[in-house]
């Protein structure tokens, strides 16, 4: 019954985090961080990302373009472009170290040690990851909320407002981090079952070569 709960806990929180990754991956490339509607021209909208900004107009349509400069960029956005990148990798990782450590996995079966510290380094990583994703989304939502209620600035200049990347990047990050949590509870819980018994003999046979197939020979 442990065994059944670890093996369900792990592969919960594997999932998870596979989701969370790549709706990282997606929140980082949508131009949909910010969004801007013009009351002198509703027919035209314009949103903002970390790569490019874009304008949608009833008659021409979508039309974007990227930054043409890194440093010209604000702090968050700059900050944000360099953690989202990193947030990506680390969770690449977090499930490649994680994946390689699932009891329900016969790779290396016999290396126990092995398979518990891959699976405390990738939720470790996967955790990583998760803050990494909802650090900058949480500063780019407290920037606009800062901006919009600026009273310096005139009533009649447009203020721009959540977009639809901010929502997605707090769910991903949220999926990472309780994905993380889940692989280290697993590890917490009781310990695989020992290996099956064709991995038991070939490991018994490894320190005894005399025996084959489980008996022991006769000494001629």
């Amino acid at each position: 019954m442990a065994f059944i709960f670890r093996t369900a806990t792990q592969s919960v929180g594997l999932s998870l985090s596979l989701l969370g990754w790549v709706l990282a991956i997606i929140t980082t490339y949508l131009p949909h961080w910010k969004t801007l509607n013009l009351e002198l021209n509703e027919m035209e909208n314009w949103t903002m990302g970390l790569w490019k900004s874009c304008v949608t107009q009833e008659e021409v349509g979508k039309q974007c373009k990227d930054f043409d400069s890194f440093l010209a960029l604000p702090a968050e956005l700059q900050t944000s472009r360099i953690l989202m990148s990193l947030s990506n990798g680390l969770g690449l990782l977090g499930l490649l170290a994680s994946g390689c450590g699932l009891d329900c996995l016969r790779l290396g079966e016999t290396q126990k040690g092995l398979k518990r510290r891959l699976l405390i380094v990738g939720g470790f990583l996967l955790w990583t990851s998760g803050v990494m994703v909802l650090v900058p989304v949480s500063w780019v939502a407290h920037m606009t909320v800062q901006e919009f209620w600026d009273e310096t600035l005139p009533e009649i200049v447009p203020r721009w407002e959540f977009g639809e990347a901010l929502f997605l990047g707090w769910f991903a990050g949220f999926c990472l981090v309780l994905g993380g949590c889940l692989l280290h509870c697993a590890i917490c819980s009781s310990p695989a079952p020992p290996a099956s018994g064709h991995y038991a003999v070939a490991r018994l046979q490894q320190h005894h070569p005399y025996l084959e197939n489980g008996t022991t020979q006769p000494k001629v």
